[in-house]
This record gives structure tokens, C-alpha cells and sequence, in this order.
């Protein structure tokens, strides 16, 4: 009989079930009043996720409002006002599904006071939508929203140009934008980017092709969403497995029992495969790939098991177990890129946390480099700190090792968040890479 961590047992389930179907996450941003309630409340409704009594109290709440239209900005502003009351900014997840897929959405405020939840919802995303609204063309938010996607290696954006019905679904204020977009987006390290013209409110190209817009010759919002590749953004396929929690059975019958749960961070584990623990630096072999009530044959990120290895060697919660042939860098040194997240500015040499994967260690920042101009893209290579959104690239000193990949190659093991020793908040998220990654057309 195998066992695995209490915990872990209906997420190794849903993970599972999750392979098996062709899932795309992907996060909507844009500056506020763009219209993103409104274009993800189109989506659930076009794709019949809206029960009967949720819609007619939206129809009842648009008629008490005034209007003359089904405001489906209703089934998510709720949860809108909520933020900016204050009762919560986090991210919200929105689920649906087509015959042809299954969707996650990251609904991430666009306020920029709320950028780091943008961060959060898009760290994840495999497809970053990016709302415009064609009144007011490419603005600040815009532009920190596309760099921030593509800092945190979302690979495609899609820009939706929203509120077509309000400049008369002209083609010309369309390809306006997109040509100012397009002179931004040139110096981003993004692999593709999709321009849909769309009106959330009246329906238009989000589900069907409108007839509004004949010159455009595209897919539609869905149909580019179905499409759309999902996963692949990690380059690395040699196993990282931070362990989380090591399984000892109390059980009589299972005394003799010892594994190390966790989340597969990349690349994937078979039994008899040669492993190397850090950091310890000793080799063994997978004796066995655990999950709930069952054994496997093979194992791949993002699965939750619990491993047992064939020799018995001292492993707790922080180590890592690893590929024997590609490991990660073993390092007390890092350069990164930092995304200020705390509202006290950044202090050089001031005592910090690292969270990285499950392990957690002391640090400083020895230096800032630059910080990044959102706007511009340009470098202030004159810098003293970084402020609540700043963007900089900073090189960091830690007590014990840490064992790191590029956040290009692993955004697991590349990425971590830095948090202030003293208050336990958390303040910047940081990726592995010196920053800025190359720009296109850059030597």
C-alpha cells in the first residue's frame, strides 16, 4: 500500500483530472473602466456558465440601474467593489469551459495601486489579455501590464481593443492603436501578440465574428482562446522536486515507511531513476512515485506524490531532490530582477527573507543596478531604491545556498519572493536572470 500526506490527496486528484483536459489559464488586465468586468462576464455568458436565477438577477439589477442592456459587468463588480473598499485586492478566479476546452482566468484588478495582484494573476498564465479601450488608446497601465506579463515569461498577449461600438467600429482607430502598441511592444522579449478588435458590451467578436467589423479578418476572442497553445513556457526538463513535508506513518503497519512529499517543480520522475539530493550532494534511486492509494510509472510537474528513495539518507523539508545530470545552481549569490511589492521602499543592506520553493533563508541586497522605466523601458541607472511598482534589477547575498534556475529556463525554481524580516510582509517578487533580458533588436 502507498501512502502520501493527508494534503496532498485531493489535490494529486485534481491535478490529474486536469492533465487530462486541454486547460488554458490566462490573466486579464487593463486600466480601469477598459471594460475587463464586462468582457469576462461575455465570455461566461456566451459560453452558458451563467445559471437561469444568477442571470435574471443580473437582467433584474441591470433594469433597476437604467438600462436597457443585459450589464454583465454585474456578475463580476461585485467583487470589484469589494477591493476598492478594501475588504479584499486579491485575485479572482473565474472558471468555464467550451466543447473544445476548458479556461481559468486570472481576474486581476487594474488599478495600479493593485499591480501586484496583476503579478500574481499572470504568473501563472500561460496567455496574458490585455484590455485597451479605443477612446483612449495605449495608456500607462497598458504599457506596465505588457512589461510585467512579459517580465514574468507569459509568452503570448493578446490586445483587446474594447468599446469598438463607441468609435464607430472604425478600422482606422483600430489600426492606430495596434501600430502604437506594436512600437512599445518591440522592445519586449515576447513570442507573439494577437490584436482583436471587440466590443464586450454589444457582443462583437468576442464568440462570433461581427459583422460590424468586416474588415477584419480575424478569429474571434473565443476562437483565438481555443486555439491558443497552453503550457510549455518552461525550457527545462530535468526534474526539480522541493520537498515539502516528509512523510512517517504512525501506523504500526507502516512503520518502516519514509517519504518526501511535495509539488513537481519540472521535468518528471520514474522509479529507478538516479537522483541527486540537495544539499547534501548525495546520489540514490526513486524507489517508488506515491500518490494516494496508488503507484506510478511516471510522474510530471505540476503532479503532487510523495517519493521514496533506496537509500536512507537524511532529507527534510527545504531540500531538494533533483535531476543527477542537469542540477539546479547551487548559490549564496543571486541577480535579479525585483518587482516591488511593499509599500516601504526598498533598504540596501537591511536584513530580508527569501521564500524559494519550500525553503526559506536570510538575506540582503547588496546593490541596486537600475530601475526599469515602465513607460519608456529606459534604465535610471542613477537609482537609489525601489518604490511601491517599481521594477529594478538588484544582486542579492543569502546565508545558506539556495538552488536556483534560470527564471527563463524554471519559473519554479527561478522565481521568489522577498519578505521584510521584521514585519513578515512580503515586499518584492524576484526573478533569477540579470535583468534586463535581452530587448529585441539588442545586442
Amino acid at each position: 500500500m502507498s501512502l502520501a500526506s493527508p494534503y496532498l490527496r485531493a489535490q494529486s486528484s485534481e491535478l490529474r483530472t486536469q492533465n487530462s483536459a486541454d486547460l488554458l489559464r490566462f490573466s486579464t488586465a487593463g486600466s480601469v473602466d477598459d471594460g475587463k468586468s464586462t468582457l469576462i462576464g461575455r465570455l461566461l455568458y456566451e459560453t452558458k456558465q451563467i445559471v437561469d436565477d444568477q442571470l435574471e438577477a443580473v437582467e433584474r439589477a441591470s433594469r433597476q440601474q437604467g438600462a436597457d442592456y443585459l450589464n454583465l459587468a454585474l456578475l463580476t463588480d461585485g467583487l470589484r467593489a469589494e477591493r476598492e473598499q478594501g475588504i479584499t485586492i486579491d485575485v479572482a478566479y473565474r472558471y468555464f469551459a467550451t466543447p473544445r476546452r476548458k479556461f481559468i482566468i486570472a481576474d486581476t484588478p487594474g488599478h495600479v495601486q493593485y499591480t501586484r495582484n496583476m503579478i500574481t494573476g499572470a504568473s501563472t498564465s500561460d496567455l496574458a489579455l490585455i484590455l485597451v479601450d479605443a477612446r483612449n488608446g495605449v495608456v500607462e497601465q497598458t504599457r506596465r501590464h505588457a512589461l510585467l506579463a512579459t517580465l514574468l515569461g507569459v509568452p503570448r498577449l493578446v490586445v483587446c481593443i474594447n468599446k469598438m461600438d463607441l468609435v464607430d467600429y472604425s478600422e482606422e482607430t483600430f489600426a492606430g492603436i495596434r501600430s502604437e502598441f506594436e512600437a512599445f511592444a518591440s522592445r519586449l522579449n515576447v513570442e507573439q501578440i494577437a490584436y482583436i478588435p471587440v466590443s464586450a458590451l454589444a457582443g462583437d467578436n468576442v464568440a462570433e465574428p461581427s459583422a460590424n467589423m468586416s474588415w477584419y479578418g480575424g478569429p474571434s476572442l473565443l476562437r483565438y482562446l481555443e486555439e491558443a497553445p497552453a503550457g510549455g513556457r518552461d525550457r527545462l526538463g530535468s526534474l526539480r522536486f522541493p520537498v515539502q513535508y516528509v512523510v512517517r506513518p504512525l501506523s504500526h503497519e507502516h512503520h518502516d515507511y519514509r517519504g518526501y512529499a511535495g509539488q513537481i517543480a519540472a521535468g518528471s520522475v520514474r522509479p529507478g531513476d538516479e537522483v541527486l539530493v540537495l544539499p547534501a550532494g548525495l546520489t540514490t534511486r526513486v524507489a517508488s512515485v506515491d500518490v494516494f492509494e496508488d503507484s506510478l510509472q511516471e510522474a510530471s510537474a505540476p503532479l503532487s506524490v510523495t517519493l521514496r528513495l533506496a537509500d536512507d539518507l537524511a532529507v527534510s523539508r527545504g531540500d531538494m531532490i533533483c535531476s543527477a545530470y542537469e542540477p539546479p545552481t547551487c548559490t549564496n549569490a543571486l541577480e535579479a530582477t525585483l518587482c516591488w511589492l511593499g509599500t516601504q521602499p526598498l533598504r540596501l543592506d537591511a536584513p530580508y527573507l527569501i521564500q524559494h520553493s519550500t525553503r526559506r533563508v536570510r538575506a540582503i541586497v547588496t546593490a541596486l543596478h537600475h530601475r526599469l522605466d515602465p513607460n519608456t523601458l529606459d534604465r535610471d541607472d542613477t537609482a537609489g531604491t525601489l518604490n511601491l511598482n517599481d521594477i529594478g534589477c538588484a544582486s542579492l547575498r543569502i546565508t545558506q545556498p539556495l538552488f536556483v534556475d534560470s527564471y527563463d529556463d524554471c519559473r519554479a525554481t527561478g522565481s521568489f519572493i522577498l519578505i521584510d524580516a521584521g514585519t513578515h510582509d512580503t515586499v518584492a517578487g524576484g526573478m533569477v536572470a540579470p535583468f534586463p533580458r535581452p530587448l529585441a533588436g539588442e545586442s
